[in-house]
């Protein structure tokens, strides 16, 4: 089952993503805090109603021991929405989703892992057509502006400050994943409800805070009801959270790389519902990342 959870979580990340691009606004410099209070509050919401109507109680000791994995996402995801405003999606998607292959490659030198030459060939094909997929998307962009003659804002130009932010975010969700792979999948740390009820209270709590700081400190208005694009992101991301849980206690070295491929899915989907024009070459690498997740779900089968 764990194929199909990270296919599913990949998938709505992937349109976490879409609503991500039309939710950032670079002119708000709290729109990044607006994220976080979104999908905290989101988060709090599916924890309380998980808890209710499986008849689970968490443990408040649970929140304590899983803390390192939730400050690494939480503080790795804060970064790629504050790194939104200073540089494009289409720079830092190849930097930030490099970040399966950094959890893969973590697993594979600290703990004891087979491969077979399929599930390699699907790992690699998978990570290498992330990185593709991005770069492409990135020339398209560069090629659309000189065909416009659009100069772009000064403040997205590459620069040492703003590439550090999708830097930071693969290191950071790097050293996450690979934190969740041990304590889910190779030490067995915390079970599967455990883990998803510890972050998504977690992330509220920091919501919560987030909130208190915007509205009493910075007197900026906020009414999570007028930020739609914002909540389909924050439903998108905590719906993907909860199959994301499941395929990394299954499989963790595998699944880091097959959920990484999320922005392909994201490039489908604002083909779909945004109308964006793909070149042949992006296509081609779709179809080649789709290959490899066909390799991984065939090994799974062998």
């Amino acid at each position: 089952m764990w194929f199909a959870f990270a296919l599913l979580t990949a998938f709505t990340w992937g349109g976490a993503d879409l609503f991500y691009k039309k939710g950032t606004d670079p002119l708000d410099r709290f729109s990044h805090i607006k994220i976080v209070i979104m999908v905290g509050l989101v988060m709090g919401i599916h924890g309380t109603g998980y808890m209710l109507t499986k008849g689970i109680t968490l443990d408040p000791m649970d929140m304590i021991r899983y803390l390192p994995v939730s400050a690494l996402y939480i503080l790795s995801m804060a970064i790629g929405y504050i790194g939104l405003r200073y540089i494009d999606l289409s720079i830092a998607s190849p930097v930030q989703n490099s970040s399966g292959a950094v959890t893969t490659i973590l697993l594979f030198i600290f703990f004891t892992h087979t491969l077979n030459l399929i599930q390699i060939l699907g790992i690699v094909t998978i990570t290498l057509g992330v990185i593709s997929i991005a770069i492409l998307e990135k020339k398209e962009e560069q090629a659309a502006l000189r065909a416009n003659s659009t100069e772009m804002d000064r403040k997205y130009q590459i620069g040492f400050m703003a590439i550090m932010f999708p830097i930071l975010y693969c290191l950071i969700d790097g050293l996450g994943t690979f934190a969740d792979g041990i304590y889910l999948d190779e030490l067995k740390l915390i079970s599967e409800d455990a883990a998803l009820l510890s972050y998504e209270f977690t992330f509220f709590i920091c919501a919560a805070i987030c909130f208190i700081y915007l509205k009493f400190m910075k007197k900026e208005s906020f009414n999570p009801f007028k930020e739609r694009d914002k909540g389909c992101a924050a439903i998108l991301e905590t719906i993907g959270q909860f199959f994301y849980v499941f395929a990394m206690s299954s499989n963790a070295i595998i699944a880091a790389p097959l959920i990484a491929s999320y922005s392909i899915f994201s490039v489908i989907l604002s083909r779909i519902f945004l109308k964006e024009k793909l070149s042949k070459l992006q296509y081609v690498v779709i179809v080649v990342v789709i290959v490899g997740i066909a390799l991984l779900g065939i090994a799974d089968e062998l």
